[in-house]
């Protein structure tokens, strides 16, 4: 961990940032908060040393971080550096003459004025720079890459994050990289260059600043990007579900209802108090379709209405997750990253023909490999992120738990929520056209290919060595046993190799049991966290009864429930 410099040290470094920084605002919110630290403020002092005590670090998911004054925060001094270096990156390393960027942001506080400073010192360094006009959504940043040929494309968004965050996220595409890679998130050793190329910018107030020179994207991407995913949806297939949605405060809404609205789900319901942007989220704790609450009021609506189906994107409408009634609780509840995974993988292939490699990561639910089994398709395993599963060879559809899903990988290779959001009402029109629901769609898999019920256990620490610690008491007193099965397998994902665990090494180890149970644990990537993910397999016997999934699932959530305390114990954190 960084060490907090010296008081005097501090206020020096401070000053000169303060000096740096073209953003007044900021330069006042640092200058407040040094002479609040003067005066004895215990609180100050800490957000003082904590925004001085490192550089918020550019990496394969590009910047991401609270906002604020300092080089541990997101502000228009950092975005500078990100954009002059960045801009370098393209013009000097890869040697790439007047290089194309399309530049786009969402509504959260400083997008706007971070994605135009990006594009007034691109253009100032020689880049050819097309910025969005509005807020958008993050993957027609994605799909613009591809369909503009742009040799690197930018989203100033920090996603889900809580309201105090932003971040910057980088894409490369024509020129800037191999065929398979365009219109993708970076990754090494691209995103270790950009990140020499930005420690190597000078001071702020001496980079070049263009007064206008850049083109404004404005609705032909927006109608280029509807009019390619509307053509996924099957013209003839049924149309009668209603549906609830929500952006969650994001910028998704629009683009979203237009979708659903031009492939025919007209009965659409919108979550009013969450549909425009706003970027404060006032009606949630957290803008993430996953965290406990977010989807409330989309759940209060549905059962207003009497709907079919909730649809939920996050915040910049790369996600997306859903909610139904489950037969077997007589209630409403989300769909699992996983759950609504395999079943658009299971769809894509049953009613849109795909013939190409099903992707997921590798701490993603195993059903989607035999899913892609039963209908005689390859499927791969990637590390974590969609920056590697867009990568798949042969991709022709991935997904993450996270509940991020990519359904045209030739028109956004990234995930996307408002693609996979069409998919999922064709998959309920279908599923209640039939007579059954998407949970019922599940039991049908689950009696194939036995039910894989997940789950995660996520352990918050304050001091960072405790995850070091517990990887490595995992790695030297693996268990036995899990849920009292033997242990049949353990692997050190950092010591692997494309041959042996067909995965680069990654800081992770995978647990499988005789019962064919398994746990990967690896340290988060972008909180302090240690994420263990949880699957446990149960299968119907041959003629059993239609009616034993109920208590099938029962006994799942049973099982994870003692799997999540087995792997307490063996982390040490019972």
């Amino acid at each position: 961990m960084s060490v907090a410099p010296a008081p005097q040290e501090l206020r020096a470094r401070a000053l000169a940032w303060s000096q740096d920084d073209p953003d007044p605002l900021t330069r006042s919110a640092l200058s407040s908060l040094v002479e609040q630290a003067d005066a004895g403020s215990e609180t100050a002092a800490a957000e003082l040393a904590d925004a001085f005590a490192g550089h918020l670090e550019f990496g394969t998911a590009g910047l991401r971080g609270r906002m604020g004054a300092g080089p541990n925060r997101m502000n228009l001094a950092v975005v500078s550096r990100a954009a002059r270096g960045l801009a370098d990156y393209l013009l000097n390393t890869l040697s790439l003459a007047e290089p194309l960027v399309v530049i786009g942001f969402d509504a959260r506080n400083g997008s706007r004025s971070f994605a135009e400073r990006s594009a007034a010192i691109m253009t100032a360094a020689g880049c050819r720079v097309q910025l969005l006009e509005q807020p958008g959504p993050t993957p027609l940043v994605a799909f613009g890459v591809r369909q503009l040929s742009a040799d690197a494309g930018v989203v100033v968004t920090a996603s889900h994050n809580p309201p105090a965050d932003n971040g910057y996220k980088v894409y490369l595409g024509g020129r800037a990289v191999e065929a398979g890679g365009r219109g993708v998130q970076i990754v090494p050793p691209a995103d270790a260059g950009i990140a020499e190329c930005i420690a190597a910018v000078g001071p702020i107030r001496e980079l070049p600043v263009a007064d206008a020179g850049w083109t404004f994207l404005g609705p032909d991407l927006s109608e280029q990007y509807l009019e390619a995913i509307c053509a996924l949806p099957d013209a003839a297939g049924p149309r009668k579900v209603r549906i609830v949605h929500t952006a969650l405060h994001g910028v998704g809404t629009a683009t979203a209802l237009e979708a659903l609205h031009r492939t025919g789900f007209t009965d659409v319901h919108v979550v009013a108090e969450q549909a425009e942007p706003d970027p404060d989220f006032p009606t949630v704790a957290f803008p993430n379709p996953e965290e406990p609450g977010a989807i409330d009021l989309a759940l209060d609506l549905a059962r207003t209405v009497e709907a079919d189906l909730v649809i939920a994107n996050d915040p910049d409408a790369d996600r997306c997750s859903a909610a139904v009634v489950d037969p077997h609780l007589g209630q409403w509840r989300m769909l699992s990253g996983d759950e609504l995974g395999v079943l658009l993988g299971d769809h894509l292939i049953r009613r849109h023909g795909y013939s190409g490699v099903m992707a997921r990561s590798v701490v993603s639910s195993r059903w989607l490999g035999h899913v892609a089994d039963a209908a005689g398709l390859e499927s791969a395993t990637t590390l974590t992120g969609f920056k590697w599963i867009a990568r798949a060879a042969g991709i022709a559809y991935g997904y993450e738990e996270a509940i991020g899903y990519c359904v045209l990988p030739e028109v956004v290779r990234d995930k996307d929520g408002l693609s996979a959001a069409l998919m999922v009402a064709e998959m309920a029109a279908e599923a209640k056209a039939a007579g059954t629901t998407l949970v019922g769609r599940l039991d049908e898999l689950a009696r194939r290919d036995g039910l894989h019920a997940t789950s995660q256990l996520s352990i918050r620490v304050e001091d960072l060595s405790l995850i070091d610690e517990m990887m490595q008491r995992l790695r030297l007193s693996p268990p036995t046993e899990l849920i009292g099965s033997p242990v049949t397998s353990m692997q050190d994902l950092s010591q692997g190799s494309v041959a042996t665990t067909g995965l680069p090494p990654t800081d992770g180890v995978a647990l499988l049991s005789a019962d064919d149970t398994r746990v990967v644990v690896r340290p988060s990537g972008t909180e302090p966290k240690l994420k263990c993910y949880l699957e446990v397999v149960e299968h119907i016997p041959a003629g059993g009864p239609r009616g034993a999934m109920a208590e099938l699932r029962e006994r799942a959530g049973e099982r994870l429930e003692q799997l999540t305390q087995d792997l307490r114990e063996a982390l040490g954190r019972a």
